[in-house]
């Protein structure tokens, strides 16, 4: 797995309506340019759904627990 931190990816979720789902912040990410490694690790979160970018960042955080 390719190393993402929270900020790398902060800067692909800007202008999100929270709260959203897992698949929207793919799709944002992807419209704003996000790269794979960044898609792939906003796949990897173990949530499906967010209240805000706290939330994406402590999703992050379970995928780097669990490796």
């Amino acid at each position: 797995m390719a190393k993402v931190n929270p900020i790398q990816v902060q800067k692909f979720l800007k202008g999100v309506d929270y709260p959203t789902g897992k698949r929207e912040l793919v799709e944002h990410a992807r419209r704003q340019g996000a790269d794979e490694p960044v898609l792939d690790t906003l796949e990897q979160i173990p949530m499906d759904r967010f209240n805000s970018l706290n939330d994406v960042a402590e999703g992050i955080g379970k995928i780097r627990e669990a490796a």
